[in-house]
């Protein structure tokens, strides 16, 4: 078959199914689009989750007739005014959004710049479908119809309404974080689902994130070598069971990156379940010339000059903040109610006004006071309670949970899961301390792995080494394994081997093996720590309380649960109904 150039139409699809994935990834450009034109404010309106519509109109600069031409065009664009690609700081400058979502959809862009009459332009799936003028404020509104109504075989791989409205939602959300100076409107089937006007970074990431992360959030900003990370965290027990509330920003464009994504959970490293994950917005503010933005047609991804030092911030600056607060813990809330004491035999009904007083106390009945003895013991509340962030120990209920008296209310501690953690610290310490143990095998084991996997090892068998792993290059798809930490015992050298190289090319770091010995810790930690069930007197109580108040991430236990909770007096009020 000969070389032939490809028909533009046929290039317009090829681009689209690079930039236009699904709805939602029109919508990103066209927003991006808007905002690189300095609108302050943009509203979007979508119908069956921008399967039948997708509209966004906006304030900006507006395009006149002749530039609404040209940027029909594939590789037409204003954001790229030299040659410089690196010094890019535009969300879109490849030129290929436009004509690539035209090529698929029925489009209409409307524009009009202040003091000149508006103009409209029509694109049927690339063909012209006319222009005219058109009436409409400053600024541009463009309409997509019927998403891949001619490409059946890319419209068959969309989800449903419901789906792709969740899509659309989250990139709306990216962006609004990203560009908190700008106010945003959301309209999905005619009802409002956003309206955002122009905030500050923290009140716009309230907006959008849980409510509840001004009292169980983190503030980060930290800087380290002319790089710099700001944003908020939650505390490791205040988590969801999926990552859909982690929003990454690379110098305010929105990404999905791996490296950030794995720095983030490297962070919360041994503070919550695997299973679980912490809310985040994170932003990333870089010199132009550290990043490549341009390695992804969406943009979604991008590439770092120096990985391990944006990776190191990261994790260090997290830890860091999560450190300062590690004794706060934040127990999800429960209504308060007040307790209905009910009892069959000792209610006695309201005297009717039918009812004489003479039968009411006949049928009233006699009951002799029932004794019992308390299960939990209690220290005498008559000295002053001690200024204690965790209070002083008041007694034990069920033998599981330490129950002390603070300055301002009633702390409750899960003995088992508050000792775990503090077990589990000590370990730490312990090892960072000194060196590793490790055990020597009798045979040295080989593994055969790929030469890229063996290339990754061999680059970090000095790290590997302080971890108590030796290991060295014993051929071109080899690894020798002669000695692996003590504390994994018996263990899968080749599938320890092949979990790290993957860990390596994932997150430029050897995390897999340190994850391990921390679940060993944690594991140990368990079994060693005071169990639940086990009657404490007050001294150990006390003596519990005071090291949870010193010891680093004391507000969780291993598995990223609370291991305190407090009731204030102003809960414990409602509670009684004295508020």
């Amino acid at each position: 078959m000969s070389i032939r150039r490809l028909p533009p139409e046929l290039i317009n699809r090829i681009a689209a199914g690079e930039v236009v994935e699904r709805p939602a990834s029109a919508l990103k450009e066209l927003v991006e689009n808007s905002l690189d034109a300095g609108a302050a404010q943009v509203a979007v309106r979508l119908y069956a989750g921008g399967l039948e519509l997708i509209e966004v109109s906006d304030d900006g600069s507006g395009m006149n007739p002749d530039e609404m031409r040209l940027a029909l065009e594939r590789h037409a664009t204003s954001k790229l005014p030299s040659d410089a690609i690196d010094q890019v700081t535009s969300f879109g400058f490849r030129g290929e959004a436009l004509p690539s979502i035209a090529s698929v959809s029925r489009l209409t862009l409307e524009s009009r710049v202040r003091g000149t009459d508006g103009w409209r332009i029509e694109i049927d799936h690339g063909a012209s479908n006319g222009e005219g003028p058109a009436a409409l404020p400053p600024g541009t509104r463009i309409r997509v119809e019927g998403l891949f109504d001619k490409v059946p075989a890319r419209r068959k791989f969309l989800r449903s309404p419901r789906s792709e409205y969740a899509a659309c939602l989250d990139a709306v959300k990216r962006l609004a974080m990203a560009r908190s100076d700008v106010g945003f409107t959301l309209e999905h089937d005619g009802r409002r689902i956003l309206t955002l006007q122009q905030a500050d970074a923290p009140t716009r990431v309230a907006e959008l994130l849980s409510h509840e992360l001004d009292r169980h959030g983190v503030g980060i900003d930290c800087t380290r070598d002319g790089l710099r990370l700001t944003g908020v965290i939650s505390l490791p027990t205040f988590n969801r069971g999926m990552a859909d509330q982690q929003f990454l920003f690379v110098n305010s464009r929105p990404v999905k990156d791996r490296l950030l994504v794995g720095a983030l959970r490297a962070a919360y490293r041994d503070l919550i379940a695997r299973d679980r994950h912490p809310i985040a917005a994170l932003f990333l503010d870089v010199p132009l010339e550290e990043v490549d933005v341009n390695v992804h047609p969406a943009k979604t991804e991008v590439r770092f000059r120096d990985p391990v030092a944006i990776r190191g911030l990261i994790i260090g600056g997290l830890r860091h903040a999560l450190d300062e607060e590690s004794q706060r813990s934040a127990a999800r809330e429960q209504a308060a109610a007040p307790v209905m004491w009910t009892s069959s035999a000792s209610y006695i009904p309201e005297p009717s006004l039918g009812l004489a007083v003479s039968t009411l106390r006949e049928e009233q009945r006699v009951f002799e006071p029932v004794t019992f003895v308390p299960a939990a013991r209690a220290e005498p509340a008559v000295e002053p309670v001690p200024s204690y962030p965790l209070g002083v120990a008041r007694g034990q209920v069920a033998a599981t949970y330490i129950v002390a008296e603070a300055e301002d209310g009633l702390v409750i501690v899960d003995q088992h899961a508050a000792h775990e953690r503090l077990v589990l610290e000590r370990m730490r310490a312990a090892r960072e301390g000194g060196s590793v143990a490790r055990q020597a095998l009798l045979i040295p084991e080989v593994v055969e792995l790929d030469e890229p996997d063996c290339d990754r090892l061999e680059g970090s068998a000095t790290e590997l080494g302080d971890m108590g792993l030796d290991i060295e290059r014993f051929g071109p798809t080899s690894m020798l394994v002669r000695a692996v930490p003590a504390a994994l015992g018996k263990t899968d050298a080749a599938g320890l081997l092949a979990d790290l190289a993957s860990e390596i090319a994932e997150l430029g770091g050897p995390l897999s093996l340190r994850d391990k010995l921390d679940l060993v810790a944690a594991t140990i930690a368990c079994h060693g720590s005071v169990r639940a069930g086990r009657v404490l007197s007050v001294a150990e109580m006390n003596a519990l309380l005071r090291e949870m108040e010193v010891t680093p991430r004391s507000g969780q236990c291993n598995h990223g649960r609370p291991t305190w909770v407090k009731l204030g007096h102003a809960e414990i009020e409602k509670l009684f109904g004295r508020k």
